[in-house]
């Protein structure tokens, strides 16, 4: 019998480039002529994953989060991975925006991989849910790197990564 070869599917931000990115931004809003004056917050909570955006209008609020993705794609954190929740209105008379980052596969998003996989039909692949990642085994390396290629172009919402594979 054939020994089974097999790769984790897992999906994160890596939390330390995400507050490198945040510092970055912070500097780029003070330095920039069109936030002068204007009592903007950008907070990062490493232990809820994170961000908080507050600026006086919604129009300066989106200008912040734009800075803050191009300074997250420049230090490779995966921009799929963000959930952007909706504009806030606070007492103060600014508005407030709050920045979720996805750690992990959701078991939504785990069941339509597993289910994306089996339609397939491959022969002898098998994957299955281990907490907040999707394990696919196979006898064929081969086969599992045909998965790789199918899974990478699928768009299941968040960024995909591909680990430990044996």
């Amino acid at each position: 019998m054939a020994a089974m070869e097999s790769f984790d599917i897992t999906s994160g931000c890596d939390l330390q480039e995400v507050d490198n990115a945040v510092n970055q931004a912070r500097k780029e809003i003070a330095q920039r002529y069109d936030f002068r004056g204007l009592d903007i917050e950008l907070d990062f909570d490493r232990k809820e994953s994170k961000v908080v955006v507050i600026a006086p209008e919604e129009y300066h609020l989106q200008a912040v989060i734009e800075v803050l993705k191009t300074k997250l794609v420049r230090r490779k954190v995966p921009v799929k991975n963000l959930d952007i929740g909706p504009v806030i209105g606070t007492g103060a008379g600014s508005v407030r925006r709050v920045i979720e980052l996805r750690q992990g596969i959701g078991t939504d998003a785990a069941k339509a991989i597993v289910k994306f996989i089996k339609e397939r039909k491959l022969k002898k692949v098998q994957a299955a849910i281990q907490g907040d990642q999707v394990r696919v085994s196979s006898p064929s390396r081969n086969t599992l790197q045909e998965v790789i290629a199918l899974l990478e172009g699928e768009d299941f919402g968040l960024e995909l990564e591909f680990g430990n594979y044996r």
